[in-house]
């Protein structure tokens, strides 16, 4: 794989594993009193916001350097990186169903990524 093309796969698992992290912040600011506006709510908004904002600043310069039909198959990462991160952090479980899901989502990003 050329070099450049794996900076730009480094980036795009960045990314969507910034963007997995914004849904596990969002998920975190409503875990003790849904839709309460306090400081620890809106502190893990803004910081899921954030994350957010940094994962779409990496995706547009990968967008402004590569094909988008490549590119946007490594947006699927961020459902297994979601899903991971809440199974792992927030003490999730997960059915076999979404298990199998996770593999077939992973053999196709491998798959986009490679071609």
């Amino acid at each position: 794989m050329r070099q450049e093309k794996k900076l730009f796969v480094l980036m795009l698992l960045v990314s969507t594993l910034l963007g997995g992290l914004g849904q596990i912040f969002f998920k975190a600011s409503v875990l003790d009193e849904p839709f309460s506006i306090t400081l620890e709510f809106v502190v893990f908004v803004v910081i899921g916001v954030l994350l957010y904002l940094v994962s779409t600043a990496i995706y547009w310069y990968v967008l402004s350097r590569t094909h988008l039909s490549w590119a946007y198959g490594f947006t699927g990462l961020s459902y297994i990186f979601a899903s991971l991160l809440a199974f792992f952090l927030l003490a999730e479980s997960i059915p076999v169903m979404r298990w199998i899901g996770i593999v077939i989502i992973t053999i196709g990003t491998l798959l986009v990524g490679s071609s």
